[in-house]
């Protein structure tokens, strides 16, 4: 990667609270971007955010991303260059609890966004980041989602990332660049299930393992046959900085973009949960739930040739080191280490791999 591109650059996150976001902001201005982030408060206690103090090394903003005079009023402030959109609300579970708010934040604020952004003349790149379930999923067979398949959703989450997507599509055709005569230039991009340290959010298969851990409390799995491509988040925001890179200087990486795991994909939510609690080294109690309350998707996999041909982007990580990076964080975390020395730790490593 070419890391002196970024130098000064002027940068956007909104969501740079969240999980995800924390560790696009730290990696960025740890290779010297002038980064502004725009989001909500943390989405949970503890959080990346607060453990790894990334408030100190950006310009942090509160804010809804529907509020949308105050989103146009932070981009003509600051006028960034380049914007990742991660702002989201991204559960599927909690989808199903709020279906009005997720639609509301995840394609309305993508609207918000990207209507701000058009109106503003220093943007040149936009990242709009959605997720591998924006795929219409009918099947219980093996299948590895191109960017080219229908979209769709059965749960009101994969419905609005979706929705998200057909938004960026349109707004991509009728105001950015589609030609590559003017400004801005916009891609979307869809990543796997990620894992990494410093995630605490509510029903996710890794938080809910730590949590147990910590609190000496039995591990109940949802879905154990459930087929999801796991990645440490670093690999997926590898990618982004690279399609951020190329669509800079070319309109044509204007298009939506995969980035998954690459060779054996298909690891089990109760297979992830085993080589997880092997890697703890620590007796940790597991059982099943009865029966699934909601329906969510058996499997889901990813097909990213397109981004390993056309970027050069391949995944540093596999699987099981993941899931070691992952661990790492966490039992540092519960040593009461310091957290932002060892991210950045992290990411260095990653850098060099």
């Amino acid at each position: 990667m070419d890391t002196s591109f970024w130098s000064r650059k002027k940068i956007l996150i909104t969501g740079h609270t969240g999980f995800k976001g924390s560790w696009l902001t730290q990696w960025l201005t740890m290779i010297g971007a002038q980064v502004v982030g725009y989001a909500l408060q943390p989405p949970s206690s503890p959080s990346l955010f607060e453990a790894a103090s990334i408030a100190s090394d950006c310009c942090s903003l509160h804010g809804d991303i529907c509020d949308s005079p105050k989103l146009r009023q932070v981009l003509q402030d600051h006028q960034p260059e380049i914007v990742f959109h991660l702002a989201a609300q991204p559960l599927v579970r909690s989808s199903y609890k709020d279906p009005v708010s997720t639609f509301q934040t995840n394609v309305m604020g993508t609207v918000h966004l990207l209507e701000a952004a058009r109106r503003t003349p220093s943007v040149r790149v936009v990242i709009n980041v959605t997720s591998d379930k924006c795929y219409l999923n009918e099947g219980h067979s093996v299948h590895l989602f191109k960017e080219s398949d229908p979209l769709g959703g059965h749960d009101p989450y994969s419905a609005s990332k979706a929705c998200a997507e057909l938004v960026t599509a349109s707004y991509r055709q009728s105001f950015y660049d589609p030609d590559g005569t003017s400004q801005p230039r916009l891609a979307s991009v869809r990543a796997g299930n990620v894992i990494g340290g410093g995630d605490w959010a509510e029903d996710r298969l890794i938080p809910d393992l730590v949590r147990a851990y910590l609190a000496a409390l039995p591990l109940v799995v949802r879905n154990p046959g459930a087929i999801r491509p796991w990645q440490h988040v670093l690999d997926p925001l590898h990618g982004y900085l690279l399609l951020a890179r190329k669509l800079w200087d070319d309109a044509r990486y204007a298009e939506a973009w995969n980035f998954g795991p690459v060779g054996p994909l298909y690891m089990t939510v109760g297979d992830m949960t085993r080589l997880a609690a092997e890697t703890w080294q620590e007796r940790l109690d597991i059982t099943a739930a009865p029966q699934p309350e909601v329906y969510e998707a058996p499997v889901l996999g990813l097909d990213s040739s397109k981004s390993v041909q056309a970027l050069g982007w391949l995944p540093k990580l596999s699987t099981k080191e993941a899931v070691e990076w992952t661990v790492l964080w966490y039992k540092q975390f519960q040593a009461g280490g310091n957290m932002r020395s060892f991210t950045q730790q992290q990411i260095r490593v990653f850098e060099t791999k």
